[in-house]
């Protein structure tokens, strides 16, 4: 795109102050501000001031895979998943976009170390989990890992510097995933330094489109990967590939798995696997009345009792029919980082503009039909979104312990 490209078009969506300040950029800030010009979805941005259609629909208990009839088929489960890791058709995708900063960290969520006697990085742990599978198989598995632009060659070298963590370096591919741009209030971009707009991922729902973009699957296909069991970076007790996880997905018929947990009390704020309108969804705990958060069975176990654990199975084909359609876009107050028409940065304590993100369970929805498959809490979810209390640094090593992971 060029200079008088891209003024034509800002000057149309009324946002020509983004190129305020052009000719003091240097040639590759300019190349780069217009590069930016060029890939932001107009569409997304016109969304401010636009209500989000809230689509409640008609929800419905979803049957689950619970532990107890996975205890019973357990060798069945487990032999059809190996089967499918043997031949080549399953491959593991990791999120790992985020910073640390939460967590005192300004690296890469996934350096954090969360030994206490030793080093152990959560980058590390994750990749033992993974390789617990691959020594079971007697085979290893691809292993994509989505980035993010501010933590991409950090995460590379990281990676490199450790050798993988012992996984096969030719086994471990790395990809960027896409931004979108961030605005203000009214709907006017934000631009985080003279020469670059403010922007953010596009939300862990666009996992695949970015790792086609970026190429990647020629890969799938020259590997013949038919499954892909994407999970986020932050719970460090996750089983990746879990063999008996993948058997009973494939063993369904379905096309995609989903991990979940049973809720602690009706109220737990997570999202829970249900049906609506006949069509898998995950439903925010705000959704639910409390009748239906309430609602128990005959047992005496609630009727609308596993949440999402962010950790999917999909097939491949599907994703690939599904990518040709648009995903739902949210959007999302934020705290964005700005400077002003006079250069200043500002850093705000309250939220100040919009970014717009797409989310991994409206891709469960797509998919038409999911197998939830219940894990046991304490063996398979221990998050880390905060040093101390719940769901924290604190929490996830208890835990770890708990497990038999020497820290």
């Amino acid at each position: 795109m060029t200079y008088e490209e891209a003024g034509r078009l800002l000057a149309v969506k009324g946002q020509e102050h983004v190129l305020v300040g052009f000719d003091s950029l240097s040639r590759q800030e300019q190349e780069n501000l217009l590069d930016q010009i060029a890939r932001i979805d107009w569409d997304v941005v016109s969304m401010v001031g636009k209500k989000e259609k809230q689509s409640f629909g008609e929800i419905s208990r979803l049957p689950a895979v619970d532990i107890d009839e996975i205890e019973t088929r357990k060798s069945e489960f487990t032999e059809a998943g190996l089967a499918a890791i043997r031949q080549g058709k399953v491959g593991a995708v990791l999120l790992a976009g985020g910073m640390g900063t939460r967590l005192g960290l300004d690296k890469p969520k996934g350096e954090l170390d969360i030994g206490i006697n030793r080093p152990l990085y959560l980058f590390q742990r994750l990749v033992m989990n993974l390789q617990e599978v691959t020594e079971m198989a007697g085979t290893t598995l691809p292993l994509y890992v989505m980035t993010s632009e501010k933590n991409d060659a950090e995460t590379r070298r990281f990676f490199a510097e450790n050798n993988y963590f012992g996984y096969p370096e030719e086994d471990v591919s790395f990809y960027v995933q896409e931004m979108a741009a961030a605005v203000d209030y009214q709907g006017k971009l934000l631009k985080e330094a003279p020469g670059r707009l403010a922007t953010s991922p596009n939300g862990n729902g666009g996992w695949f489109s970015s790792l086609a973009k970026a190429g990647l699957t020629e890969d799938l296909h020259r590997r013949g990967v038919e499954w892909l069991n994407v999970f986020a970076v932050d719970n460090v007790l996750q089983r990746i590939a879990d063999p008996s996880f993948v058997g009973a997905t494939i063993l369904s018929g379905k096309n995609s798995g989903s991990k979940v947990v049973r809720k602690v009390d009706p109220y737990e704020k997570m999202g829970v696997i249900c049906a609506k309108d006949g069509v898998p969804a995950v439903v925010e705990y705000y959704e639910l009345t409390p009748e239906m958060a309430e609602a128990r069975d005959e047992k005496g176990n609630l009727i609308y009792a596993f949440g999402v654990i962010l950790n999917y199975l999909f097939s491949v084909a599907k994703l690939e029919e599904v990518m040709a359609k648009k995903m739902p876009v949210h959007v999302v107050e934020k705290k964005i980082p700005y400077i002003d028409e006079k250069g200043r940065y500002h850093k705000p304590e309250e939220p100040n503009g919009y970014k717009f993100e797409t989310l991994a369970v409206d891709l469960v929805a797509m998919m038409g039909n999911t197998l939830p498959y219940e894990v046991i809490r304490d063996r398979e979810f221990a998050p880390i979104k905060n040093l101390h209390g719940v769901d924290s640094l604190d929490s996830a090593r208890e835990l770890l312990e708990k497990n038999g992971v020497e820290l």
